[in-house]
């Protein structure tokens, strides 16, 4: 199973917090291939600049990569962003292309966020 991480869930997992995370959502983790969206890069980028992470994008993404496996969704930005054009239940440009990029196969999108799980029925949390 292929299953897209959200960028927060990215950031607890390299800080080695898997305490944030509820078990059914943490044991999906743990039996499927992990992706995300590249945006999340982009988020994270955004949250060093701004001092709510201490590391760069690069140094997060490329440690999760040699742990856990994580990689890039590869589906095409086109595509994806034709989907985010879909979804206008938020005004977060980041939100809309992490969820369409799990939305666009159906994958399932392990995130906190609740608006993101009271609109994409993929959102895997509790």
């Amino acid at each position: 199973m292929i299953l897209h991480l959200d960028t927060h869930v990215i950031v607890w997992l390299y800080a080695g917090d898997r305490s944030r995370i509820p078990s059914r959502a943490a044991a999906a983790l743990d039996h499927a291939h992990l992706v995300y969206s590249p945006v999340s890069g982009l988020e994270i980028t955004y949250l060093y600049e701004i001092g709510r992470v201490t590391v760069s994008s690069q140094t997060i993404l490329d440690y999760l990569r040699d742990r856990i496996g994580l990689t890039p969704d590869d589906t095409p930005f086109l595509v994806v962003a034709r989907e985010a054009e879909r979804l206008s239940w938020t005004r977060d440009p980041f939100d809309r292309m992490i969820t369409a990029a799990a939305a666009v196969h159906g994958h399932p999108l392990v995130t906190a966020d609740e608006a993101i799980r009271s609109h994409y029925e993929g959102a895997v949390w509790e």
